[in-house]
Parts: structure tokens; sequence; C-alpha cells
């Protein structure tokens, strides 16, 4: 036992729970309950964001050329056979790395966007940057990326998108200043057009915010190293314009009773990372956690924000979402989620996300699917 204890303890420190387990107890005391306590249909909103890197593991682009392919011809036929409650198929957003830029690439994605099956935001990997040299090099990728009709405009034409970081380090996170080296990253981004951070969680790495569960408003002095840290929850009634939202995916303990039943052992204790990987795909146990966690707008608790996040590009983990794994997801959602009277399930792409979101503090009701386009527009390729 005396060996465990220092084991069990270090497990729980890799996963950062120091950093997220009180707001964590919080969440299940305070914020849960709120949802729990909803009496008629609530609505489950499913945001599958994939951090969609062709060129994962230094590969050429030859091979990034096949990951591409496939995944031109495998999802819509994986997607056609899943609709959610509106009767739209699973929407797939694509946060296309900026340094992986390549025209042939984006007009795949063009292609996908057109036929229904998503839409395209940012994803960059830096390091060892400065404000002006991150400022130009998102500016270029923006302008590279919106070329071939991605992301939303605002009313003056200005590209709109969603945001997440590579390696986690949003806003000079690390300690050793690695994998960015901007502390003013927010403000810079949010004047280059982002609308919404898509980071986290991160619970294996020290970016790792001291929330989770929830959608937030940065607060304080946004130019500072880590100035998500300092939030505070959207609520209805109250929304800024003058900053990007945060957007968290579910966190939290579940156990594990598919592992339990194949090891022939009672169930297993997991920690929820938000993450659909080829090792760790969707399960009967962690899907029933993502609605039970309740993560809403405070004050609209029958809309329930699910985010999730994969790597999906390199092989095996393609095989994995577009094949029988990625099909079991869909098909767990269904049955948990879209009885059209204890549940709802809405497919949404983080645009629409965010949008439901906004509106939801804007005082808005009933059926979020009314609220996809609530302030952005679809990007150019949807119109």
């Amino acid at each position: 036992m005396g060996a465990l204890y220092p084991g069990v303890i270090g497990y729980l420190r890799q996963k950062q729970l120091h950093r997220w387990g009180p707001d964590y107890l919080r969440h299940l005391l305070q914020r849960r309950p709120e949802s729990l306590a909803v009496s008629g249909t609530r609505h489950l909103l499913f945001c599958f964001c994939d951090h969609w890197e062709p060129l994962f593991d230094g590969v050429g682009d030859a091979q990034g050329d096949d990951r591409v392919a496939h995944w031109s011809e495998a999802y819509p036929a994986m997607a056609r056979r899943f609709r959610d409650a509106d009767g739209r198929m699973p929407q797939h957003s694509f946060f296309f790395p900026g340094e992986h830029y390549r025209g042939r690439w984006l007009e795949a994605l063009a292609k996908l966007a057109r036929d229904g099956f998503g839409e395209v935001e940012l994803h960059l990997h830096h390091d060892g940057d400065t404000s002006e040299s991150l400022r130009n090099d998102v500016a270029r990728y923006v302008r590279e990326i919106a070329s071939h009709g991605h992301f939303s405009r605002d009313a003056s034409g200005q590209a709109k998108f969603a945001f997440i970081h590579g390696n986690w380090c949003l806003a000079n996170a690390r300690s050793d200043g690695r994998w960015c080296g901007v502390d003013d990253e927010l403000p810079l981004l949010f004047d280059l057009g982002c609308y919404a951070d898509y980071t986290f969680p991160a619970p294996e790495n020290e970016a790792q915010p001291s929330f989770v569960n929830q959608i937030l408003w940065p607060t304080g002095d946004l130019s500072r190293r880590r100035a998500y840290e300092g939030a505070e929850r959207a609520r209805v009634g109250t929304k800024k314009t003058d900053r990007m939202l945060f957007i968290n995916g579910p966190s939290g303990f579940f156990l594990d009773q598919k592992l339990g039943r194949s090891l022939g052992v009672p169930p297993k204790v997991r920690i929820e990372a938000s993450a659909i990987t080829a090792n760790d795909p969707a399960s009967e146990s962690r899907t029933a956690l993502w609605g039970d966690l309740g993560i809403c707008v405070e004050g609209r608790p029958d809309w329930v924000f699910v985010k999730m996040h994969t790597h999906g590009a390199p092989e095996k983990q393609a095989a994995s979402l577009l094949g029988d794994a990625g099909a079991k997801m869909h098909e767990l959602l269904a049955a948990q989620y879209n009885d059209g009277v204890r549940w709802k399930l809405h497919y949404v792409s983080a645009r629409e996300m965010f949008n439901i979101a906004l509106a939801a503090m804007d005082g808005k009701e009933g059926d979020p699917a009314e609220y996809r386009d609530h302030v952005l527009a679809p990007p150019p390729i949807r119109q």
C-alpha cells in the first residue's frame, strides 16, 4: 500500500488534478445540478474539433496527399449514415494548421464543406515567436485559408475564425516558454479575427487551466501570460464583444465498464480528457458522462455543450474515426441523446456552437438549432 500511494499521487499530478480538481468539485456541487434539474427536453450540442494535421509526425507531402484523399472519400461515406434531430449529418470542424498550408488540401476541405460535412478553423503550432512575428504569421495563414472560401466573415468582410493552439501552450502557458513565446496572444488573436478558443482541456499538460466544464470569458489584463486563467462564466444576459470566448470540453471521472469487463475486474475509474483516439474511442460510459456533466451557459441549462477533440489525419486515427469506432460514437450519441423527449441531439460546427452560446447569452430559448447562424454567418464556401 505504501508503494501504491505515491504512485496514485504521481498519476493524479500527471493528470494535473492539482490544477483543475478544485473547480471540478465546484462543478459537481454547484453547476452540474443546474443542468440535471431541467424538467423538459434537454438539447445536446455536439461539436467534434479535429487537430487535423496532414503532415503529422513529420511525414512528407506525398503521405499528406494520401491522408487528405482518404478523408475526402471515407468521411462522407461514414457521416451519411447518421442524422441528428434536425436531419443534419455529423459536422466535423477541421482545425487546419496554418504551417501545413497547401492549396490543394484546402480545396479538398472546401468540397467537404460544400457538401455539408463541416467547416474549417485555424490550428497553429509555433515556438519562439514575438508578438510581431506571430501577428504576421497568423495574418498570412488566415488570408491563405480564407482564399479558399473558408472562415465566416463579419459585416466589414474580416475573416472570423475559431482557434486551437498546438501543444496546448496558449498565451505562453509553459513555464519554460516553449511552443509559444507570446504573452499577449489572446488580444492578438482577437484582433486578427478569432472569436473563440477550443484548446482546452489539456489534463496532461501544465497549460491546463484551473477551470473545467465551463464556457468562459477571460478577464483582467489579457496581455499577460496565461491570461485565460482569469475568467468568468458565460451567463444569460451578459455578453462581451471585445474578446474571444472559451469553450471547454468535458472533464471528469467515470467508471470504464468496458475495460473492467475485458480484464475481468470491477470497473476502472478513469479521467475524461475530451479526446477521442484509436486507443481510447467513445464508449457507453464516456458518452453518458458528456451530457451528465451539463456544460452550459449559466441560466440556460437545457442547452448542453459537448466539445470533443481528436488528431484525425494520421492513418491509425483515421481508420478508427472513419471506421467502426467512429460509427459507434454516433450510434451511442443517437441512443443516449436523441429520443426526442428527454434529449435532442444537434451536430454543430465550432462556429455554430459559438453562435448558440451567444444566443443563450442573448436570452434566446427553445430549440437551439434555430441559432446556428445567430451572429456569424456560414463561411462563403457554405453559402
